[in-house]
């Protein structure tokens, strides 16, 4: 084959690749390896460390392995939510009176089920995306965490998280058993979705005003027009009856869980946190891509080593653009009206930092126009944001840069006034380390 041949064939299977059905499975290739890599993540070492008798975890008979889990890996008990909808893994067990309870901090995500076989761990790997694994609800002298790929890959490496391993958070119409109703659709959240269309097939608690969603309701097991079950209306869905609810009692016997609570402000940083990750996991696998494919044409093209084509800087800059604009929550829709949650999550989330030297963080909420005082992710300062490819780091550093220094005014930044820009300049200046 000759040198040109070989130069057009490169560049057909780079350049096409993400667009034919291959794509889902472009992870599992050079350069990512997805199910062959060994992950980094704060889960796999925590697995390792149980594996050699580093660390432990204590059982007791009502929650399993649970709550040492959370301790162990500092997941806060206040971030609960619960979801009654069957969207996950053990489908069997969930009910509205037996919803999945799920907890979170930064980087990490777990998953409860009453009666459940096993407890479901996700986590954010720096190189990897979304990390899976699971743990055996059966008493052990030595417990297993054990990671999954191909099945949990079935949904968290499908077209709901553009063909990368991710996270979902997603809304459904749900009937009184919790099954799906997918013939009326489903949403994918992230801070983008209108409030209507939140929360279907969860529970939330706490206050919101006028504001209305879908959760703490399921479709009537009959119609108000009588039609049967398989052809219900959204209408159905009754969006008054448990607005502004401050209590799941009503609702179910909650005693079983750790807390009575499902909050709203936990449920809603979860959905900009799920959101940032993925945006992250998608830059992370375009830059170690546009970087291997880097190498492999310079060689092929005799350039120098580091040389970066008009089509590895395009591909560096809107991986970059994707990240920016994700951070400074340019497509959040704005809160008509204040919210509150009903737990100690938000007090436990603030106290977090870190602070400037004027005690401001981007953790600091706001939740009366929008959901933070200084509208800048805190995932800024987690692995996955600071292991960020070269070629894609440096531009997302250059364009906060501009935005935040206000030569970038366009009206997709229009949200930020110059007191916030100021304001989250001076943290990042005092807290983020960009190397």
């Amino acid at each position: 084959m000759s040198r040109f041949s070989v130069v057009a064939f490169l560049l057909c299977f780079v350049f096409s690749v993400a667009s034919c059905g291959f794509a889902q499975t472009r992870y599992e290739m050079e350069p990512i390896n997805y199910s062959r890599a060994t992950p980094t993540d704060k889960v796999y070492q925590f697995s390792q460390n149980l594996k050699n008798g580093t660390e432990s975890l204590e059982w007791d008979n009502q929650h399993g392995y649970l709550k040492s889990l959370l301790s162990k890996l500092k997941v806060p008990v206040s971030s609960q939510a619960l979801v009654f909808s069957k969207t996950s893994l053990q489908v069997s067990s969930i009910t509205p009176s037996h919803p999945r309870a799920l907890y979170f901090n930064d980087d990490i995500y777990i998953g409860w089920v009453q009666n459940g076989k096993v407890i479901e761990i996700s986590a954010a790997d720096s190189e990897l995306g979304a990390t899976f694994y699971t743990l055996s609800q059966e008493e052990s002298k030595r417990p297993i965490v054990e990671r999954e790929t191909s099945r949990c890959l079935q949904c968290h490496g499908s077209s709901h998280t553009r063909g990368k391993p991710g996270h979902i958070v997603r809304s459904v119409f749900p009937t009184d058993t919790g099954l799906p109703q997918y013939n009326l659709g489903t949403h994918l959240i992230d801070v983008g979705t209108e409030y209507e269309k939140r929360f279907g097939g969860w529970y939330v608690t706490g206050t919101h005003g006028k504001l209305r969603h879908m959760g703490n309701s399921w479709l009537p097991k009959t119609t108000k027009t009588g039609m049967k079950r398989f052809d219900r209306d959204a209408s159905e869905l009754d969006v008054e009856k448990h607005a502004n609810l401050e209590s799941l009692d009503s609702l179910f016997d909650t005693s079983p869980y750790l807390t009575g609570h499902s909050d709203l402000v936990a449920q809603l940083v979860l959905q900009h946190q799920v959101h940032m990750h993925n945006v992250l996991t998608a830059a992370i696998f375009a830059g170690r891509q546009a970087a291997h494919d880097a190498v492999v044409m310079n060689e092929v093209l005799e350039r120098e080593p580091g040389f970066e084509s008009e089509s590895t800087i395009s591909r560096y800059t809107s991986a970059a653009e994707r990240v920016v604009k994700a951070l400074l929550f340019c497509d959040e829709v704005p809160l008509v009206d204040p919210v509150k949650g009903s737990s100690n999550f938000a007090t436990d989330f603030e106290k977090q930092g870190p602070f400037d030297s004027k005690e401001r963080s981007l953790r600091q909420l706001d939740l009366k126009g929008r959901l933070f005082r200084y509208p800048c992710s805190f995932l800024i300062y987690s692995d996955s944001f600071r292991t960020l490819p070269v070629g894609v780091k440096v531009r997302v550093v250059k364009r906060l840069n501009e935005v935040l220094l206000g030569e970038d005014t366009s009206d997709e930044f229009d949200h930020l006034a110059e007191a916030d820009r100021e304001a989250i300049k001076a943290i990042l200046d005092e807290t983020l380390e960009t190397r």
